[in-house]
């Protein structure tokens, strides 16, 4: 039966249109069985979980919830870190067609209460007895809990009390061919239309908004994504963002649809974490490179301000290089068409400069590759997403070797919309609209403007979500009369259909200002390479 049941699951790249994300996660637990799909620490004890091992915690987990009535549609707080349990809870959750909405533990229990409330939710699942007890007071006044589950902790039910941990939940750890075959038979009871999370904005701007996302709108990335970065099952991530953020949250669905293997990293010990499981993907935003990129250079000059020179001579004389090479390869933004006698001026003197610096460039290599050894040497590219890197921050990671994707996207688009990925060679722009995506660039009436001017961006593409839950007055400033999403962002694009953010006009997805701190042992990165 299970062989019949199973029969016809490929990877999330060759999906049917019709795939939902609990379809294709499936898949891929069935397909990839003998792999790994998860290594983490506690207190300093590594452990690794396989595709097999997830499958079946997703499982019993999935089937306590529903002996709790968790039921399809039901709306189930998810108040979390990164940790294994917490994708476990997510696939378990998925299966039952439940709505997460996830929230990470510094969440303030004002806003905690405000969501709880507002997303109507029956269910809180919570990482901690001590996140418990933060926010006990207000819980109590919560009358529409139905229970809640704690991830970590002994077991806690007594009698008239609906507060489980995942120990009383997983007591009896015994799993039936019904219970496997029940599981993979919900695959039929979804639709792609059905919601799956809903997201809650910052609330940094105003009153938190609750971004509704569909199997429709993570699916249209989840087929489009991959062939961008060349994803393979032998690719590793390790994951150092807030698994609740769509960004790493996709991040962490591509590489499991795919059978690759991700590694749950801390800022403590992400430095180390580069170099002990030597990742070849790594999803990050632009604020943690603005971190590293200030930090490395001001230890390096308290530490040694001869190496300091030395170090930002040797990333001058690589960003020169590849800048020239790129203007003779025309692999930069183009924004009006120019005399193509100016041009091949330029090519040419780009030409003569590239010859001039071939050999100072190939020293300035050499000694920069000890940089890409801290970030393990195997590193196929770091994924940076939410907002655009500042063009001076991208020219030096590029400098140093690291090959960089600067990525677009919001929560509401599920959330990529336009990437510079390996399908892209204009450098200093966000790359173009992803497959599938309609992006215009509009004046303050609404008309769409000509490459080169600035306006704002406007999205369009199954990506997009229906729109914010119980929220209709927001709903109708987000979309123009002929469907597009209103970003509040502002953009031009360059000759060639290639996106660059010129300002913001409303917060993009990044992580909050007070969560980027340096992560330890990066900030030495540079001395190790001028020895």
């Amino acid at each position: 039966m299970i062989n019949l049941i199973t029969q016809g699951y490929g990877n999330a790249s060759t999906a049917s249109l019709q795939t939902t994300l609990f379809d294709t996660l499936l898949g891929s637990c069935l397909d990839h069985g003998d792999r790994t799909a998860f290594i983490y620490s506690i207190n300093s004890t590594e452990f690794e979980v396989g595709y097999s091992k997830l499958l079946d915690d997703s499982i019993l987990l999935a089937k306590a919830f529903k002996h709790r009535k968790i039921t399809k549609n039901s709306k189930v707080m998810l108040l979390s870190d990164n940790r294994y349990a917490w994708f476990v809870s997510d696939f378990a959750l998925l299966s039952l067609g439940a709505v997460s909405v996830p929230r990470g533990s510094d969440t303030p229990t004002q806003e905690l209460e405000f969501i709880l409330t507002h997303a109507e939710c029956e269910f809180l699942i919570i990482e901690t007895e001590q996140l418990l007890k933060a926010h006990e007071e207000m819980l109590k006044k919560c009358k529409s809990l139905k229970a809640i589950f704690i991830m970590v902790g002994d077991r806690t039910h007594r009698w008239f009390n609906h507060t489980y941990s995942y120990n009383d939940l997983l007591k009896e750890r015994t799993l039936t061919k019904e219970d496997k075959e029940q599981f993979i038979r919900r695959r039929y009871g979804q639709i792609l239309d059905d919601p799956f999370t809903i997201i809650y904005t910052s609330g940094t701007t105003g009153t938190p908004k609750g971004v509704v996302l569909t199997h429709r709108n993570i699916m249209q990335n989840m087929r489009t994504l991959p062939d961008m970065i060349a994803l393979d099952k032998d690719d590793r991530w390790v994951s150092i963002l807030p698994s609740w953020h769509i960004f790493e949250r996709a991040a962490e669905y591509l590489a499991i649809s795919h059978g690759c293997c991700v590694v749950y990293s801390t800022i403590k010990t992400f430095a180390a974490d580069l170099e002990k499981y030597r990742p070849t993907l790594v999803a990050t935003v632009p604020r943690l490179w603005e971190s590293m990129y200030t930090k490395i250079n001001q230890t390096l000059e308290r530490q040694n301000p001869r190496k300091a020179r030395l170090f930002k001579f040797l990333v001058k004389v690589s960003s020169i290089y590849r800048r020239q090479k790129r203007i003779y390869l025309d692999q930069l933004p183009r924004f009006d068409r120019t005399f193509f006698l100016i041009r091949w001026g330029r090519k040419v003197r780009a030409a003569l400069a590239c010859l001039l610096l071939v050999i100072p460039a190939a020293f300035a290599r050499k000694k920069l590759e000890a940089v890409q050894q801290k970030f393990g040497g195997r590193l196929r590219m770091a994924i940076s997403g939410g907002g655009s890197l500042p063009f001076y921050l991208e020219e030096w990671i590029d400098a140093v070797g690291i090959r960089i994707v600067n990525a677009y996207g919001m929560t509401e688009c599920a959330p990529a919309i336009a990437g510079r990925a390996l399908n892209c060679h204009i450098f200093g722009t966000l790359g173009p609209a992803t497959e599938g995506t309609e992006l215009r660039i509009v004046d303050e009436s609404g008309e769409e403007v000509d490459a080169g001017l600035v306006g704002e961006i406007q999205v369009r593409g199954e990506q997009v979500f229906p729109g914010y839950h119980n929220n209709d007055e927001e709903n109708k400033k987000a979309f123009t009369d002929d469907g597009f999403f209103k970003t509040g962002d502002l953009g031009k694009l360059t000759l060639t259909g290639e996106l660059v953010i010129t300002g913001r006009s409303k917060k993009l997805l990044s992580w909050p200002v007070g969560k980027i701190l340096i992560p330890a042992g990066l900030s030495r990165l540079s001395p190790s390479c001028l020895s």
